[in-house]
């Protein structure tokens, strides 16, 4: 059977920030091995997992594009889960809470796949992606070939991860967790939503996730708090009302929307703290002349 493909799609629909303009093709792979053909043909197309931490621009992209969101199968061997890349983690800690498995009780609380839990060594509440990593199995774009990567070779640190070099497409990874009663489980479970509910926007506010990186020893929530950042309000973005670190697209928000703003957030806690923030929402496509100047200043760390 063929992939699925469809042509001249609108990407925002692919993310949380429901921002993004057009793909020359959109591909949904329903198995793993259509993935890796996918890849061996055309190693430059764009991987998506959940969008749930990408801001892609308004102006579309012009590679091909992938989604894994229908890759979804999990085996549990014990205490052992191998998940694949379009898993979302929320699924994946509700079926590991079933099986009195601790160590994805965080996931509960955000919207992630595995593929960009791994990627951003996604972490909340003080548990990590790394902590239960045992293995994954990766396509290598420049060898076109399968290959397995352990847990020491992966470079984990915060928001870190072998997978940022661009060289490797997860295909699964293998966890190993620890088990504990349910009712320990899920109370923690629990506490990490409520916590987000209280703090962070829901998914009926588009949004992609925290837009800065915390800097060492700080938080960026704090420093864009004190800044005066919360609930900023623009035309068609805003900053949460509860917590400065998310920027909220109103409905009708455009890639430039967004970059602006997060230029203006930047520029302030570097002018009153001298702490440049680092982006950890992930920019791809088409760059308008502006959006090029602004992204410069944005991700100049990642550029040099």
């Amino acid at each position: 059977m063929e992939c699925e493909v469809k042509q001249g799609f609108e990407l925002g629909r692919l993310t949380t920030f429901k921002i993004g303009g057009k793909c020359e093709n959109l591909y949904l792979p329903k198995t793993a091995d259509e993935l890796i053909e996918l890849l061996k043909n055309d190693s430059t197309m764009l991987v998506i997992g959940s969008g749930s931490n990408l801001l892609i621009s308004s102006n579309g992209v012009k590679c091909n594009v992938v989604s894994t969101r229908n890759l979804k199968t999990v085996n549990i061997d014990g205490c052992r889960i191998t998940a694949e890349c379009g898993v979302s983690g929320p699924f994946l800690a509700q079926l590991a809470a079933k099986e009195s498995l601790s160590g994805f009780e965080f996931f509960v609380a955000f919207p992630g796949s595995i593929g960009g839990n791994l990627y951003m060594n996604a972490s909340a509440h003080g548990q990590f992606t790394s902590d239960c990593f045992v293995s994954a199995r990766v396509f290598d774009r420049e060898d076109k070939v399968v290959k397995t990567i352990f847990k020491s070779e992966m470079n984990f640190a915060y928001k870190q991860s072998l997978l940022q070099c661009g060289r490797y497409v997860l295909l699964d990874a293998l966890f190993e967790l620890k088990p504990d009663s349910q009712e320990k489980i899920k109370e923690l479970m629990d506490r990490n939503l409520s916590g987000r509910k209280q703090m962070q926007p829901s998914m009926a506010h588009p949004n992609a996730g925290c837009v800065f990186k915390n800097p060492p020893n700080d938080s960026a929530g704090r420093l864009l708090d004190k800044a005066g950042f919360k609930g900023y309000d623009d035309e068609n973005v805003k900053v949460w009302d509860t917590h400065a670190n998310f920027i909220i697209n109103k409905g009708q928000a455009s890639s430039l929307d967004v970059l602006e703003l997060m230029l203006k957030m930047y520029n302030k806690v570097k002018e009153v703290y001298d702490i440049e923030l680092t982006p950890e929402v992930i920019y791809v496509g088409e760059k308008s002349k502006r959006e090029e100047e602004i992204c410069k200043i944005l991700y100049q760390k990642n550029q040099k």
